[in-house]
């Protein structure tokens, strides 16, 4: 049907109001985003050329492998395991407090592990992750993925955490590691960087920390662009960084496993050194304590015992512990009078039991006197009279000179931690530290390591193998560093007239293999292992008059914080010396009974490279070493005796 002009007007009016509505809307439209584009273009350039300038290139650290430890035979005392953790991102989680909630239904978390984690939650930036577990089980992994869905934010990570695979055996040698502290940050004038990526850990005590420059190595560095508020956007670049370097210690890890069980029991320490290059090859303390309980931060229910025992396993006895060095220190002040050619090998000395020394009365171990006695019998019998009347001829000085020629007070360089001087007194030394005159008892008492003088088992150590090999004997810990051996402590010859040292090594024979020896009871029978060595027993109370006339109390019958200390140094074979041991029994009593036994079992096998022939021992002995070495073996971790990397 055709249409009349008048409806075509009307539809063509129609449709021209419509273009023309349609053309403003548009013409709105292109205005109101040319006024948008003109006032972020113009009016806010300042601000996101700001943000633009802000989205940047940020350089991160990438913490470094921590270089491993190793024993003189190559085995693991410190390695880094894969080790799974739980964390939370909180902007991905949302109800923080509910997605906790769900993952402790799901795996085990102790009150105070969570307090600890939302505490560092609420800390940290909401995008960042924080660590809600360390060291959990691949177990706890596969749980915590197969609940994924209902733990938003929850994700499991793997890193590398540091373990202790011999426990025990080397918490005193190696150390341990842990998280760095505002303390450790505090004590450095130029912290490394890298000791701030969160829960980076360190070396804490013994090599961990005396070595932690070379064990830490260097970061890596990846470059991130971030936005304003420090999300990371993406990685432009990496560089790895350089793994720590491995070391390798002098002690033998299965030895040390034997000296830490036969120390089962006792407040001890063990000292083993190499004579012909100063290696230590082992270095116990007892009782010790497990580092790996250290690694994650250790609860109060593990610390506290370790903290208030009164047998103090978090000390390092063999370095740390000074101890009046009771009749080993006799070799000393002999050596002293020898050098100085004030007495000679065949001079005597009448020992009725006592001497007067200016109105006061100084006592022998042996109430009735050895009678006349010369060098070789006042060792063998330990006489204290004999070296009484030799300090008066010596004198303090000499006497200390001496022993600073074989180690004794001073501070050997070795990498643990707190390792002591010691103290060999001098005159002029209670002026300084005690405000007061020497006088001639002193002398007297230091004569046969009483009174002011003090050793550490390690010192004792030394002093004996320099006694064996006439050398200036400096004691090894580090034998490589990345394969690189480490200088030798084999040392120069002491200058020293080498008869008296004979005459010294002789008389130290005779303590061990002369039935009126004091430690006769503890020699070794096989001609080939024959060792020499001197009983110790330093007093730790003094023995009042009214005492010693109704007969001095016998160590067993006293308190034990009371009782004296044990203690024996030797070297073996006496021919052609290879080691040199001193042991310390803490309130052991004597050191024929309790000190000098631990040294020739230790010898034994260290010489024996493992359980020795029971042909070593005397007859009368073997029923009891057999049944001995089948519990250690016990006692011991089988990586201990077979050579495992882990425990």
């Amino acid at each position: 049907m055709r249409r009349n002009r008048a409806e075509n007007d009307a539809s063509h009016a129609k449709l021209t109001r419509r273009a023309a509505l349609l053309g403003g809307a548009q013409l709105l439209f292109m205005g109101g985003l040319a006024a948008r584009m003109r006032y972020l273009q113009v009016d806010q350039a300042d601000q996101f050329r700001l943000l633009a300038e802000e989205n940047r290139i940020n350089i991160r650290l990438i913490p470094p492998a921590r270089g491993e430890i190793f024993d003189r035979n190559g085995l693991r005392l410190a390695q880094n395991v894969p080790s799974y953790r739980i964390v939370l991102v909180r902007e991905d989680a949302g109800d923080v407090d509910l997605v906790m909630d769900r993952l402790a239904s799901v795996i085990d978390i102790d009150p105070e592990t969570r307090a600890s984690a939302m505490a560092e939650i609420k800390r940290s930036a909401p995008f960042l992750p924080v660590t809600i577990i360390d060291d959990v089980s691949w177990d706890a992994v596969s749980k915590v993925s197969v609940n994924a869905p209902a733990l938003p934010g929850i994700t499991p990570e793997v890193g590398l955490t540091r373990v202790y695979p011999r426990g025990s055996d080397f918490a005193h040698v190696v150390g341990r590691v842990g998280r760095v502290s505002q303390k450790d940050l505090d004590a450095l004038e130029d912290p490394d960087q890298v000791l701030r990526i969160p829960r980076f850990q360190i070396g804490k005590i013994n090599v961990e920390a005396r070595e932690e420059s070379l064990l830490r190595g260097t970061a890596g560095t990846k470059q991130v662009e971030v936005n304003a508020t420090g999300r990371v956007m993406r990685e432009l670049a990496r560089r790895e960084g350089q793994s720590g370097a491995d070391l390798q210690l002098t002690v033998d890890a299965k030895l040390q496993g034997y000296v830490q069980a036969r120390l089962s029991g006792e407040s001890a320490a063990v000292v083993l050194i190499d004579c012909e290059n100063g290696d230590l090859t082992a270095i116990a303390s007892a009782p010790s304590y497990d580092p790996n309980l250290f690694i994650g931060g250790i609860s109060s229910a593990d610390y506290n015992p370790l903290l208030n025992s009164k047998y103090r396993p978090l000390v390092n006895k063999t370095v740390q512990g000074t101890y009046p060095p009771g009749s080993t220190f006799k070799m000393m002040t002999a050596m002293a009078a020898l050098e100085e050619g004030l007495i000679g090998p065949d001079d005597t000395a009448y020992c009725p039991g006592h001497l007067e020394v200016a109105g006061r009365r100084f006592h022998c171990w042996k109430r009735a006197g050895h009678g006349w006695v010369d060098l070789e019998n006042s060792l063998k019998q330990s006489c204290d009279v004999y070296y009484y009347d030799l300090a008066l001829k010596v004198g303090i000085e000499k006497i200390t000179e001496m022993a600073n020629r074989f180690g004794l007070g001073i501070k050997h360089e070795l990498a643990l931690s707190s390792v002591a001087a010691g103290l060999t007194p001098t005159k002029d030394w209670k002026k300084k530290a005690r405000n007061a005159d020497w006088v001639i008892g002193d002398t007297v008492n230091a004569s046969i390591g009483q009174g002011f003088m003090l050793a550490s088992p390690l010192q004792l150590a030394v002093m004996c193998a320099r006694i064996a090999t006439g050398r200036q004997t400096t004691p090894r810990l580090v034998k490589s560093i990345d394969g690189v051996e480490q200088p030798s402590g084999d040392g120069e010859q002491l200058a020293m007239n080498e008869n008296n040292l004979r005459k010294m090594r002789r008389a130290m024979y005779e303590v061990v293999n002369n039935r009126r020896g004091t430690a006769y009871r503890s020699r070794i029978i096989a001609d080939d292992m024959r060792m020499a060595g001197k009983t110790g027993t330093s007093q730790v109370r003094n023995i009042t008059a009214a005492e010693r006339a109704r007969g001095v109390s016998k160590n067993s019958d006293l308190p034990w914080e009371r009782r004296d200390h044990a203690l024996f140094v030797s070297f073996a074979p006496y021919e052609n010396p290879r080691y040199a041991v001193s042991v310390l029994v803490e309130h052991g009593g004597g050191g024929s009974t309790a000190a000098a036994p631990i040294a020739r079992d230790v010898l034994l096998q260290a010489m024996s490279g493992g359980d020795p022939p029971l042909e070593a021992y005397p007859t009368g002995d073997r029923d009891r070493i057999k049944i001995q070495q089948e519990k250690l073996r016990e006692i011991q971790p089988q990586a201990a005796i077979d050579g495992n990397d882990q425990a």
